[in-house]
């Protein structure tokens, strides 16, 4: 705000008039108004029905009624009143000052004026009321009745249409359906909301391909000068979470060009050939405003392959609106400024022709953030938390291996919860620690019923996995092993994985038996084994089967992929091998696990001391850490892992100190 400016200016400013604007519902008000007061000073409300013999014996006789009429056609009388008489009666309003206050039916041959002439036998001819007669055709009843289905109908309409637009944040009515419901973003909107490439953490090359669009939008003669042409069309691939959206809103807030921002299923409604409209009409927006960014989030909603979407049919809206979608990439320009901007985590399910050099020039793929990039993103996220002094966030980053940018957000959120709930004033590592672990693995449930026996085999089952896993070299470095019931499970082991690309055969079998390590602890420790290893053996079978039919890492069917990258075999009922291929799959898959299972029982047997120590330190402290398994068995091969991401011996104690609440 300039300093020139007079505060009384600033005063009146904020003390102006608002503007009228009439609203449409004050009209039915003001008519309302109307008609409750017409009446209220003219009405009374419909005329009493009646009985000939009262009108006879009381009304007449005592000359409180005024006129008679007879409806001839409807085969009814109407009686007025005085106007001095009408409060004599009860049953009617006060108010009733026009009649007629009173009606009754009368049969066919019924004669009106001898009825009503004996009725006044002992009235004074100048007293007497003589009835008159007249055909009454109920013309705006008959419209009304004629009107009011079609005027039902069309109110229907009205209403449901206008619900549709507000539904999909647009003005309205029904004139509007086909239109774009894009939300525009552009150099005047709110930069207090606005989102920079500062606020996306992470995601380095991501950005570098993305600032290249944004700066062609912003100098387009740099590019256009060399004969360059920018992609027509970005996509933005990854798992969910990775921050595909927060890139999107970055653009918007780095380019000072329009924003066209909305998403897939925007674009797909309940009338036929709205979607394919409302795409006509993004683009001519776009067009308009060009230079400038569209961006569609979740394009899969309307991108999927054409001729597979189950139960559909060839006329399909979702169809038309690809097509539409296709024509429109194809059509515009190439240096005409308008960029399409997409996102979707199942690039797999596209369709071909979207996927195509001149429409999606350009794939990005956004994947899970490694250990600088947690980093990173960590620094974001605590911002706006309370910490101790000196909080180690190296530490939380390379705790969470795996976790995405909303992972990490919510392990913030959540430790904040927890030091709440403990009255704490700051967050420290132990609250990061319980966010962790109830992310990962759930609530803890201390009130769970579990026998001493149930324990006892939960004990040397987790024992087992951290002794098979602590004594192979190529198995995860073990951090955390806790018998305490979390979520769906009656016991947890936390592990820090490689970060590799790559991970070979002996990685695998390594891996497989350090799973496999609890189900051959129970066997060879109580000489049966139970279903709590049900989660162990999804993993293992599924794991075994992909070393054979995807990575060719079998004996009998080596070199050999069955994988389907391009999704085909999703939509077919055969399978691309014979079935004596699939009996041999079988057998490979049933010797390697095998194999893990017999690796994991010899190593067990070599360590049965260190295997009962584990699980009697168990049974006693619910919780124990990769320390004691070094105490038992000495420092771990592969423990390098560990000593290089910053896990020793003695800062472990320190950071995992076991809640007492535990013990």
């Amino acid at each position: 705000m300039s300093n020139n400016m007079n505060p009384n200016q600033i005063g009146n400013r904020n003390n102006q008039p608002k503007k009228f604007k009439f609203s449409p519902y004050w009209f039915y008000a003001i008519l309302g108004v109307v008609l409750f007061s017409m009446w209220f000073m003219y009405g009374g409300g419909s005329p009493v029905e009646a009985q000939w013999s009262e009108v006879r014996s009381k009304m007449l006789p005592q000359g409180d009624v005024e006129k008679i009429e007879v409806i001839t056609n409807l085969n009814k009388v109407e009686v007025y009143l005085k106007k001095d008489r009408i409060g004599k009666y009860k049953q009617l309003n006060p108010r009733a000052e026009y009649g007629p206050h009173f009606e009754f039916v009368i049969p066919k041959d019924w004669d009106a004026e001898q009825k009503i002439a004996e009725a006044q036998e002992n009235i004074a001819v100048d007293a007497r009321v003589e009835p008159s007669y007249q055909e009454r055709n109920n013309t705006w009843m008959r419209v009304l009745e004629f009107m009011l289905f079609p005027l039902i109908l069309i109110l229907f309409w009205i209403f449901m249409f206008r619900g549709v637009s507000r539904g999909q944040g647009g003005g309205g009515g029904i004139f509007n359906v086909g239109k774009s419901k894009a939300k525009l973003f552009d150099k005047d909107s709110n930069n207090d909301k606005r989102v920079t490439f500062n606020d996306v953490a992470g995601l380095e090359e991501a950005k570098v391909e993305i600032m290249e669009i944004v700066d062609f939008l912003k100098n387009p003669k740099k590019y256009t000068d060399l004969g360059g042409k920018i992609p027509k069309g970005v996509l933005l691939v990854g798992p969910p979470g990775t921050g595909k959206t927060l890139l999107a809103k970055a653009v918007a807030g780095e380019a000072n060009v329009p924003f066209f921002s909305m998403s897939g299923s925007d674009f797909v409604e309940m009338f036929v050939g709205v979607g394919a409209s409302r795409v006509r009409d993004l683009f001519r927006q776009a067009k308009e405003k060009a230079p400038c960014i569209v961006f569609i989030d979740e394009i899969d909603a309307v991108g999927r392959a054409r001729g597979k979407n189950a139960g559909f049919s060839a006329n399909d809206e979702r169809e038309n609106t690809l097509n539409q979608l296709l024509t429109e990439m194809d059509g515009f320009g190439t240096n005409s400024g308008v960029i399409l901007l997409a996102a979707t985590n199942r690039a797999d399910i596209l369709d071909k022709a979207l996927m195509r050099a001149g429409r999606f020039d350009r794939q990005i793929y956004v994947d899970l953030p490694e250990y600088k990039e947690r980093l990173d993103i960590f620094k974001v996220h605590l911002r706006g938390l309370k910490l101790v002094n000196g909080f180690d966030i190296d530490f939380l980053a390379k705790q969470t291996p795996g976790f995405s940018g909303a992972d990490i957000a919510n392990v913030c959120n959540e430790a904040a919860l927890i030091a709440a709930r403990k009255n704490k004033q700051y967050i420290d590592k132990q609250d990061f620690l319980d966010a962790i672990d109830r992310i990962i693995a759930g609530l803890e449930k201390k009130n769970k019923i579990i026998t001493k026996d149930e324990k006892r085999t939960i004990a040397f089952h987790e024992a087992g996995h951290a002794t098979v896993s602590w004594l192979l070299e190529h198995a995860s470095p073990l951090l955390k092993v806790t018998i305490i019931p979390r979520g769906r499970s009656l016991g947890a082991a936390w592990y820090l994985p490689d970060e590799r690309q790559i991970t070979t055969v002996n990685q695998m079998m390594d891996e497989m038996a350090a799973t496999l390590g609890g189900r051959a602890s129970e066997e060879l420790t109580f000489g049966q084994i139970s279903t709590g290893a049900l989660s162990d053996l999804e993993k293992v079978t599924k794991q075994a089967y992909a070393m054979v039919a995807y990575y060719g890492m079998s004996d009998k069917l080596a070199n050999m992929s069955y994988y389907d990258s391009s999704g085909q075999s999703e939509y077919t009922f055969g399978k691309p091998y014979s079935e004596k291929t699939a009996e041999m799959m079988d057998e490979e898959v049933k010797d390697i696990i095998e194999k893990a299972y017999i690796l994991a029982k010899q190593i067990l047997t070599e360590h049965k001391d260190g295997l009962h120590q584990l699980a009697e330190l168990l049974l006693e402290r619910e919780v124990i850490f990769s320390e004691d398994l070094e105490h038992v068995f000495g420092k771990r091969k592969g423990n390098r892992r560990l000593e290089e991401l910053g896990f020793t011996a003695d800062n472990i104690t320190k950071i995992n100190n076991p809640n007492p609440t535990l013990k």
